[in-house]
């Protein structure tokens, strides 16, 4: 009688399983996926119900106490153990109680390269209750300036190879911040940091300096391009570091992984999720200084990593490299990251190995993440019926030309079809709250998407054009309004214009991204309208733009036009223009490409254009 019985529920259960993995094949991915995301949320509420707000600050401190011998850091030779970094960034919080008026809740600027005193001078900082704002190490001028003024700081620390960079614009700062360098022989105006480290404490630091009174407070500020006009601050609360720092525990990471960071610790990839990752796994990691295609490998061979973050260029840098009989040999499994392109992300796997390419998506101001638990190539993410009750997100109808979304005669928006690109927004709610940009409020009104569906709905507008397929995947498509991406940095089309609009010869500018085949991204491209009785000065123009912008920011291709077109709303139009791209086959107007040899713009002609388009001119 059992036997039967037992035969029949064993039969049941091979049944089910058929029938889970015809079905509902991506089940137990989502299973364990989800049941991480609200294990880690019920957590967090825990914590919160019993009055133990605990930090990023607060686990690394932990970490340094039970495993202070672990390496935690390790840096061109160089390993820093958690106790190191926890002597370390205490001394430079004695050095700013000691020597500064620095008091909880100051904002103090950070100025610094990929190097171990980033973290040191972080950390420092944090144990004192102070919020840092990360700035881009790659900003200039009056864009610097800019940067530092919007976030008020109290103070600023330059890191050594930086300090050239703040020496321009050091007489337009505000007179009440101090510029510390981390160099012992520093210019009139600024005061050595490195010195004073010398001689300081490296006693604990009074938890009481640092204890947070909320979640929801200000931790970070790091800068984004967000959708128009210059850098802005994004307010990085203790509550978005948490979930930031969470991100490789839930692709699988653990304390015995070694975590490569090639990326700029500036970015909220190599700050939240490679710093934070770590410290959440009380893992190692290995810091770059600056990515390198051809060290990348020798490095993780080196120093036995088993992870590694990305970008999507960085992966297609690495599929350019010579190709080697050694390439897979390594031991890295997992890498962490957003932006790879489909047929890179398969070169790049039959190239380097069975290595699970874990994607993501998110905005650093934002109130919402993908993660691509499944490795499905080419997808952000995957979402499902239990997802969208965590997360409350929409894909909407977006109108390319007017560059809005679109709204029906009652005023609401409506969804796109499974297939069809949507503005990806967000709800904005007490689970998932949107903390906005330092200053001007704005740019933190500009972000948001009221009454969308009903009245008094608050969305947050990612920028961000998505598609979700049949199967609940969900791709990334494109940007919307005065931002593209190139060279894995997000480029404000209004900074390039302002930059070159400076140039006496320039009527008027309209800066945008244009396709490049093989390319991520888009190459930066200016519309450009001389003043009358001008002539066009292409050396002149190219010294203009390596002075005031950022390298991935400078336009690789000019259009010299005699008329812009514009919107009912006076905007110049930039739809056409992006569509007709940099081909002297379809365009009549002049055309020019950004000669770093000749160090000045030079007459694209049908030659070079075919040269760039074959790859063997590279941008």
């Amino acid at each position: 009688m059992l036997l039967p019985w037992l035969t029949g529920l064993g039969a049941g259960v091979v049944f089910l399983h058929f029938l889970q993995k015809l079905l509902f094949p991506y089940f137990w991915h989502d299973f364990w996926y989800l049941l991480k995301v609200v294990r880690y949320g019920i957590w967090l509420e825990m914590c919160r119900l019993k009055g133990e707000l605990v930090t990023v600050l607060d686990k690394f401190l932990s970490h340094a106490k039970k495993q202070p011998q672990k390496p935690f850091i390790i840096y061109e030779g160089d390993t820093y153990t958690y106790e190191d970094v926890d002597k370390m960034s205490s001394r430079v919080a004695h050095v700013f109680l000691n020597h500064s008026t620095l008091k909880r809740g100051d904002t103090v600027a950070l100025l610094m390269s990929n190097e171990p005193d980033f973290v040191h001078v972080w950390f420092g900082l944090a144990k004192l209750g102070c919020v840092v704002a990360f700035l881009n190490s790659n900003v200039r001028s009056n864009s610097l300036l800019h940067c530092i003024r919007s976030c008020e700081p109290r103070a600023l620390v330059v890191g050594a190879d930086l300090l050239g960079t703040i020496d321009e614009i050091l007489p337009s700062l505000p007179e009440d911040i101090s510029v510390w360098g981390m160099k012992d022989s520093v210019p009139q105006g600024v005061l050595s940091l490195k010195d004073k480290l010398s001689t300081a404490s490296d006693r604990p630091v009074p938890r009481s300096h640092h204890v947070a009174s909320s979640l929801k407070s200000p931790y970070l500020y790091i800068f984004t391009s967000g959708t128009t006009g210059l850098p802005k601050a994004a307010v990085i609360s203790q509550l978005q570091a948490l979930k930031g720092s969470a991100a490789l525990w839930a692709f699988g990471c653990t304390a015995d992984d070694i975590v490569y960071i090639p990326l700029p610790l500036y970015h909220s990839s190599g700050s939240l999720l490679g710093i934070g990752g770590c410290i959440e796994l009380g893992a190692t990691c290995v810091l770059k200084k600056k990515f390198s295609a051809s060290q990348f490998w020798n490095d993780c061979r080196k120093h036995n990593v088993t992870v590694f973050q990305y970008i999507g260029e960085l992966c297609r840098y690495l599929c350019k490299q010579p190709k080697r009989e050694e390439e897979k040999d390594h031991q890295v499994r997992l890498a962490v990251g957003n932006g790879i392109r489909s047929d890179v992300w398969r070169e790049f796997l039959d190239r380097f190995g069975n290595i699970k390419m874990c994607e993501l998506y998110g905005a650093t101001e934002g109130n919402i993440c993908f993660m691509n638990h499944t490795g499905k190539i080419g997808s952000i993410g995957r979402t499902n019926f239990f997802y969208k009750l965590f997360f409350t997100f929409d894909l909407i109808k977006y109108d390319f030309q007017k560059d809005e979304p679109i709204r029906n005669e009652q005023g609401w928006c409506s969804n796109v079809k499974k297939g069809e690109p949507g503005l990806l927004v967000s709800r904005v709610n007490a689970q998932n709250p949107f903390f906005g940009y330092v200053g001007n409020r704005k740019h933190t009104e500009k972000k948001l998407l009221c009454d969308v569906f009903k009245k008094g709905d608050v969305y947050f507008n990612t920028g961000d054009l998505i598609v979700q397929d049949q199967e609940d995947f969900l791709y990334f498509w494109d940007r919307i309004g005065d931002t593209f991406r190139w060279k894995g940095e997000n480029v404000a089309t209004t900074e390039v214009a302002d930059a070159i609009g400076m140039l006496d010869f320039i009527q008027e500018t309209n800066a945008y991204g244009v396709a490049v085949p093989d390319y991520e991204g888009k190459a930066g491209m200016a519309s450009i309208i001389l003043k009358p009785n001008k002539s066009l000065d292409l050396e002149k123009l190219y010294e203009q733009v390596v002075t005031y912008l950022p390298a991935y920011a400078c336009p690789r291709f000019l259009r010299i036009q005699e008329k812009m077109k514009t919107t009912e709303t006076f905007k110049l139009q930039k739809f056409q223009l992006v569509e007709e791209g940099f081909s002297p086959l379809k365009i009549s107007d002049p055309l020019y490409f950004m000669d770093n040899l000749k160090k000045s713009y030079v007459p694209l002609t049908k030659e070079l254009y075919d040269q760039i388009i074959l790859g063997e001119i590279k941008l």
